[in-house]
């Protein structure tokens, strides 16, 4: 084997443990789910009609959609919510109203995100959980408290990384689609005329006799298709091709003869519906199958907080969110992090939705409203996509989104009925996450308006401090400014005070890109100002590691060295206050605002600044 075959096999490898976690556990209680909400009774023609459906949606949404036209959305190599989101701005270039909508669309679908990933590792646990009373009834009060334990032990891994455990993945999850897949055909080959319904006879058969049915049944159909955003989410991890792959190799087949194999047995045996996945499986096999289902679903599980952490990160990077620690969990690769606040604050949220919903049945009816939004924002911002970025005709780009749209919108509708009975749990969280976003967002930028008003020209204060000699201090002075054309109030307070400027001074902003990542040889400028001073910007993408000194180290021919210990950082640490006047901001989400700036992150461990050479300064700023 060659080393281009044997690293696309790796790729291949890691894509079927991580990509297809969690659609690949969805055959636990897809079907279940659907049969069980008590609209649809377990006829000959109902079952035709249902794996029919199912069919055709994993066809049109995860092939179709997902595997050929959203795989092709690539953000140089990365993807997600937040990458097609830069993508579709850089496309729709300076059209302010486009970019408004753009950036509220985007940010919905990264805080829907949440929302499912509150659900998924609840319903994934609780139902592999739910196999243990097939065989031990009695263990039936003990499968949230096992749930609960599984979970935290997840969560509490989370530190370590996926590095020591991720090459067990792929492994783990082939065995599974591998089981699936035969447990499904041994119930096939008894049944053979199952394979009728792949005909999209039966399912419009379904929805022209029963188009009420057909309709409340849509939202818990798109059980099937679960995870869908996954396949782009880790689309920078292992690349398109790998991923196409192994779902029409492995994924697809299997899940097919698994759901059709559950078809089989509901019509030879319509008492199988309490599970229909375990029953399919020998007796004997029941515990080793359990064992499987449920080191699948921490797999499922994992990889969903995993991208959690993954566009927190990204958030943070394009001003959505305020700093968070962020630990890096290995060496070398940068993108496997961890953050506290985010691992322990969805552990609560799953920990309360297996709580209040304690059955896998009842999160069913719940599951689906984030998914079928999600599913509906990509579909909108690959509009924006395929016209503006890649320029295809209109009228192509017209009936492919329109009809896409139809089905997500159909989805979205129905999914829209579990509302009352749970679908509210996903909706508040994903709809929380957005209003701390929005409110961040906009509080950034009038508290950036606030300091504009109260800032003094950068040229101005210098012509004036020069002119009179001040005192200069040895060493280096960098100033961390948002804006560099403003003076920073650290220098203002040096000249006022201590009538003293340093020997250098290099007045910085960083500046983050809607781009993954930008070059290292590409991330600094520098512009002299005279009498050495500087004025610098370092560009990160979103998917950037800021490190402000390993990117100043690179200066060179310019008479100083900032890796040496002359070399101070000052920066601004203003104390927000909320004022009573109008703006774009309500009061109660100025108090929010505020809030959340007392309480983010340190700029000295987020930039990477050395403790021991940061000075902080700031005053009283009202938005």
């Amino acid at each position: 084997m060659t080393a281009k075959q044997n690293s696309l096999a790796s790729l291949m490898l890691g894509a079927a443990g991580i990509v297809y976690g969690d659609i690949g556990t969805s055959v636990l209680y897809a079907l279940k789910g659907v049969f069980g909400i008590g609209h649809v009774s377990l006829t000959p023609g109902h079952i035709y009609g249902v794996l029919s459906l199912l069919f055709w949606m994993m066809s049109i949404i995860v092939t179709l959609k997902y595997v050929v036209l959203v795989l092709k959305a690539n953000n140089r190599g990365e993807g997600g919510t937040l990458a097609m989101l830069a993508l579709a701005l850089q496309g729709v270039g300076a059209r302010p109203v486009l970019r408004r909508s753009l950036l509220i669309t985007g940010v919905l679908g990264a805080s829907v995100f949440y929302g499912d990933g509150v659900i998924t590792p609840a319903i994934s646990v609780l139902s592999a959980a739910e196999g243990l009373q097939l065989f031990a009834p009695r263990a039936a009060a003990y499968v949230v408290p096992l749930t609960l334990c599984v979970l935290f032990a997840l969560f509490l891994v989370q530190r370590r990384g996926t590095a020591s455990i991720g090459r067990y993945f792929g492994p783990i999850m082939i065995v599974w689609f591998v089981v699936v897949g035969a447990l499904g055909f041994v119930h096939i080959l008894a049944n053979p005329q199952i394979l009728w319904a792949i005909l999209p006879i039966h399912a419009f058969r379904f929805i022209t006799e029963e188009p009420g049915v057909a309709f409340v049944i849509a939202g818990v159909l798109v059980l099937c298709v679960t995870g869908v955003e996954a396949l782009y989410a880790d689309m920078g991890h292992f690349g398109a091709r790998p991923i196409r792959l192994v779902w029409f190799g492995l994924v697809m087949p299997a899940l097919l003869l698994n759901y059709f194999g559950q078809g089989a047995l509901l019509l030879a045996d319509p008492s199988a519906l309490r599970n229909p996945f375990y029953l399919m499986a020998p007796s004997w096999a029941l515990a080793p199958l359990v064992l499987l289902a449920t080191m699948c679903t921490v797999i499922a599980s994992q990889a969903l907080i995993s991208g959690a952490f993954s566009i927190t990160k990204q958030a943070i990077q394009l001003g959505y969110l305020p700093r968070l620690h962020i630990q890096h969990t290995s060496a070398d690769v940068a993108g496997q992090i961890y953050i506290p606040f985010v691992n322990w604050a969805l552990f609560v949220a799953v920990a309360a939705a297996v709580l209040y919903f304690e059955n896998s049945t009842a999160l069913a009816s719940a599951y689906g409203v984030a998914v079928c939004a999600l599913m509906l924002i990509t579909t909108i911002m690959l509009f924006f996509v395929m016209r503006y970025c890649w320029h295809f005709p209109p009228v192509p780009v017209a009936v492919i989104i329109t009809f896409l749209l139809a089905i997500d919108l159909v989805l979205c509708a129905s999914a829209a009925l579990k509302i009352p009975t749970g679908g509210w749990f996903a909706l508040a969280c994903g709809l929380g996450v957005f209003l701390l976003m929005r409110t961040w967002y906009q509080g950034r930028h009038a508290l950036l308006d606030a300091r504009q008003a109260l800032s003094i020209d950068l040229e101005l204060v210098l012509s004036h401090a020069l002119m009179d000699a001040p005192i200069r201090a040895p060493g280096i002075a960098v100033f961390l400014t948002a804006n560099s054309k403003t003076a920073p109030g650290a220098l203002l307070h040096n000249l006022k005070h201590n009538k003293v400027m340093h020997e250098y001074n290099l007045f910085l902003t960083v500046k983050f890109h809607e781009q993954p990542l930008i070059p290292a040889e590409s991330r600094l400028e520098i512009m002299p100002l005279g009498q050495q001073c500087f004025e610098l910007v370092i560009h990160y993408g979103f998917q950037d590691d800021p490190d402000i000194p390993r990117e100043l180290a690179g200066l060179q021919g310019y008479g100083f060295d900032v890796s040496t210990m002359s070399t101070s950082y000052f920066l601004g640490r203003d104390n927000v206050i909320a004022g009573r006047n109008g703006g774009r901001m309500s009061r109660w989400r100025k108090l929010l605002f505020v809030h959340m700036h007392r309480n983010a992150g340190e700029i000295t461990d987020f930039m990477k600044l050395p403790q021991n050479a940061t000075v902080q300064l700031g005053g009283i700023v009202q938005i």
